[in-house]
């Protein structure tokens, strides 16, 4: 950074005294701000010193000459607008000012501007020195690594060669011409005279001076020889640091957490393209001085197009590689994993130039191409881009840094897709299937600067193009094996003969899956179990698995991928707090879960996977006590998305119920493993339940989903799992549940609404089948036989609802000491003398303590 620059950076109060150095008019600011590189590139010192010496006063004279030619070099360049004309007035009157004040004295100028760069040194000194006592390090900045160091500190050096190079080229070029002025003058003089000892003696000074030439070019070569070895070194540096940041986006676009940004790399990149630009010119202008001065053995004739050519090479090779694919190609939905695009869905992309220098008068154009090259294998699939496929490189846009090229809104189409419907092809019309086939996005930019030409080019990781949903999840199973297995990151053929990967390479990116998604990756016991599942008890890290046992299916049978990424879908739709949370053991085989739970207490219970459920399923397993008193696991059937789409697994757990041989139900489920109080730690997961007003008037009683399983006696273990409805148990029998009823309802309908009007111990519904029409139900809910007879012969549903509601609207006395309508408050609860009704072993019900008397859910009045 030029030292005008980091001056105007420093505080307030450096700044003043800054102000106070340009008060007085020995040199305008103006002139230091337009001029500013160029006046910190010159030798003022040198210049300054008193005109006894011939030299130094022609080069005092020479720069306050070019000084003057580059005010009005920029006075050329401002506008015509008003604000211009103000800046154009300050300057031509500050260009006026220097020439009455040192046109007779051009070293007294060098001698100010010497002066003053030395104090603006010594001010930015004491301000960066006060900048760095101030700051603290932050806390979370990343170390360094030896390379980048290293980076760092040829970066630094490459920059101050080249600058010392500039100085002795500028001061070859005055002795050339020096040279060159005293020889064309004593040609003329020699001419026309006779020989004699004063020209004699000025033959031998020109043949001192030419020497003299001779040795400062052969050094200035030797010194452009050196940066560019200095330079070659920071480039390889340089290009190991791409190849790290390529492979941690390859990983990060497959859920590793890595640090993709390019800023580092940008400001090391424009540095190194920097300081071989200002190389370059300076190897074209000792080409300029080879043409105007040339002489036998000159060293400029054979070295300098040998350096240009090798500066070139470099040039070329850093540009090349400057050109990189900042973002992958990813669509917004449905879950925005890289590389897999669908037809018809839009996409975005987004190529970088890491070298922020532009010719402002060319365009950088960048144009976008899908399979350039494509493979030539039978079927191998062709799309069109329908949006634009060019864009302009920009530097200065606010909301992204550098010169970036952003598309959006890309969108493909199959070629054939107006032949085969959706571009879909059968598995014999080509060797690769729709989700192997691999497709490379490349991007083409015509470069120019300083007469420089060069066509760059970029493309992006092979991505999988879909035409269904339904293929979504093994298009990503490609694009993680690709990434994870494939040294060349354009080969397009690469599931034509798919290597197989070892476990310590694979259980490192399935546990990035789950990172990605939950924020929460796998441990080493789920690993573990994973391994065993895919290999076997005697599976190692270097055990190894095909491609087509991870993601290919073979119905009836699914793969390993398939139900891996079920569970993702599952956790990441409906369990992603708990899983984050840490309460989902989740991958636990049979035999490690018996072994868990039988060292605890009763009820302790874990949540794990199903292993043979396609689309992702989790159940509830705890320890119970056996028939002779030992530690018995049960396991409920899995939930799916389909049940947890209705109710979260927290409310399952706690309202799930069990009802025993003795009819008695009870939630089996007390303890969260390893022996947490079920409802202290998932207490903060269940759906709020909020007191209102009882005596607030209520249209309908509420309905609570509920899981329910039951297990009779003399019958072998089994969970059926059934979604149903049934009131808060605190709520109690309301009449007015019947006109909730419409004509034409089943007979279960029949079933909830009258539960709590049943008789205990009463054996009515037991004969019941699933089937059974609304003439035994109603049989069953005490209807005598006359009004049975009565009903039938086409009697309809609303008759058959109107006569249940006229029997238990009778029902004014206790039957068996069945809880009846006693005709007072019908949400009040029983006297406390009359004993809790025992259920029938299949009515529906909800566990006493699952709701106090007073609390209900607001959603119960309406």
């Amino acid at each position: 950074m030029a030292q005008w620059q980091e001056v105007q950076q420093l505080e307030k109060a450096y700044l003043e005294q800054v102000h106070q150095l340009y008060s007085e008019d020995h040199l305008p600011m103006e002139v230091r701000q337009y001029l500013a590189s160029w006046l910190e590139d010159q030798n003022w010192s040198r210049a300054a010193e008193p005109p006894a010496a011939e030299p130094h006063s022609s080069q005092a004279h020479m720069l306050f000459q070019t000084l003057l030619a580059l005010l009005d070099d920029q006075y050329s360049r401002f506008g015509a607008s008003e604000n211009d004309f103000v800046l154009k007035h300050n300057l031509r009157k500050s260009k006026l000012n220097l020439q009455a004040r040192y046109q007779e004295c051009p070293e007294q100028l060098a001698n100010v501007i010497a002066n003053l760069l030395r104090e603006e040194k010594a001010i930015l000194s004491r301000g960066l020195a006060a900048q760095q006592a101030s700051a603290q390090p932050p806390a979370s900045a990343p170390m360094e690594t030896d390379r980048q160091q290293k980076i760092e500190r040829r970066l630094a050096e490459a920059k101050a060669a080249v600058q010392e190079l500039d100085r002795e080229v500028r001061h070859l070029e005055e002795l050339q011409d020096t040279f060159d002025f005293r020889y064309k003058l004593h040609r003329m003089v020699a001419s026309g005279a006779a020989p004699s000892p004063d020209l004699a003696r000025q033959t031998e000074q020109l043949q001192a001076m030419l020497n003299n030439l001779d040795r400062s070019r052969k050094d200035v070569l030797a010194r452009a020889q050196e940066l560019l070895g200095r330079c070659e070194t920071l480039r390889d540096f340089l290009l190991e640091e791409l190849a790290e940041w390529k492979d941690r986006q390859r990983r990060a676009c497959i859920g590793a957490a890595c640090d993709t940004c390019l800023s580092h790399l940008e400001t090391w990149f424009t540095g190194a393209a920097e300081v071989l630009f200002q190389l370059w010119r300076l190897l074209l202008a000792l080409r300029d001085q080879h043409v105007k001065l040339t002489y036998q053995h000159d060293p400029l004739a054979t070295q300098q197009p040998l350096l240009e050519s090798r500066l070139q090479e470099q040039l070329c090779c850093l540009l090349r590689s400057a050109f990189v694919v900042e973002i992958q190609p990813i669509m917004p939905f449905p879950n925005r994993r890289p590389l897999v695009l669908k037809t018809g869905n839009k996409f975005s992309v987004r190529a970088r130039l890491l070298v922020k220098l532009q010719d402002r008068s060319h365009r950088l154009e960048v144009k976008i191409i899908l399979d350039q090259h494509p493979p030539d294998v039978k079927g191998f699939r062709k799309f069109n881009i329908l949006t634009s496929t060019s864009k302009t490189l920009v530097q200065d846009d606010p909301q992204m840094e550098g010169l970036v090229c952003d598309f959006r809104h890309i969108s493909l189409k199959d070629q054939r897709a107006g032949v085969s419907g959706k571009g879909s092809k059968g598995a014999s019309e080509g060797l690769l299937a729709v989700t192997e086939e691999l497709h490379l996005i490349t991007f083409t930019l015509d470069y120019k600067y300083q007469e420089l030409a060069l066509e760059l080019q970029t493309s992006t990781l092979p991505v999988v193009i879909i035409s269904s949903n339904n293929q979504f999840s093994s298009a990503w199973a490609s694009v993680l094996w690709f990434n994870m297995l494939s040294p060349d990151p354009k080969n397009q053929l690469f599931f034509s003969a798919p290597p197989a990967a070892s476990w310590a390479q694979l259980a490192e990116v399935l546990s990035w899956q789950f990172s990605a998604a939950t924020e929460r990756g796998l441990d080493k016991e789920q690993l573990h179990m994973l391994a065993e599942k895919l290999f076997g008890p005697e599976a190692t890290p270097a055990s190894t698995l095909t491609w087509a046992k991870f993601a290919k299916d073979n119905p009836p049978f699914f793969s390993f991928w398939t139900w891996l990424d079920g569970i993702l879908n599952l956790i990441r739709d409906h369990l992603a707090q708990l899983w984050k949370d840490g309460h989902i053991m989740g991958f636990v085989s049979r035999k490690r879960e018996r072994q868990l739970l039988k060292r605890k207490q009763m009820g302790t219970f874990l949540l794990r996977f199903s292993e043979s459920s396609r689309e992702g399923g989790i159940t509830c397993s705890w320890v119970e006590p056996g028939e002779k008193g030992q530690p018995k696991v049960r396991s409920v059937e899995p939930y799916t998305k389909m049940e947890l789409t209705s109710l979260p697994l927290p409310d399952i757990i706690h309202d799930y119920q069990l009802v025993a041989a003795e009819n008695i139900p009870e939630n089996p489920l007390k303890f969260l493993y390893p022996g947490t109080p079920r409802d202290e730690i998932l207490g903060k997961y269940y759906t709020e339940r909020r007191e209102v007003d009882l005596l607030e008037r209520r249209k309908y009683l509420n309905q609570r989903l509920i899981r329910v399983s039951s297990r009779q006696p003399h019958e072998p273990w089994r969970l059926p799992e059934d979604m149903v409805a049934a009131a808060p148990a605190a709520e109690g029998p309301g009449a007015n549940r019947l006109e909730a009823l419409e004509p034409g309802a089943s007979h279960l309908e029949a079933l909830e609404l009258g539960a709590n009007q049943l008789e205990p111990g009463a054996n009515h519904l037991e004969p019941l089948e699933l089937g059974a029409s609304h003439m035994e139900a109603l049989e069953a809910l005490g209807l005598g036989a006359y009004e049975l007879e009565s009903l039938e012969g086409g009697a309809s549903h609303l008759e058959a609802l109107e006569a249940l509601k006229q029997e238990l609207d009778l029902m004014s006395f206790d039957r068996a000491g069945s809880n009846v309508l006693r005709g007072g408050d019908p949400y009040l609860p029983p006297p406390a003398d009359m004993p809790t009704p025992l259920l029938p072993g299949n009515t529906l019900f909800l566990g006493a303590n699952d709701l106090p008397p007073l609390h209900v859910d607001s959603k119960d009045f309406q």
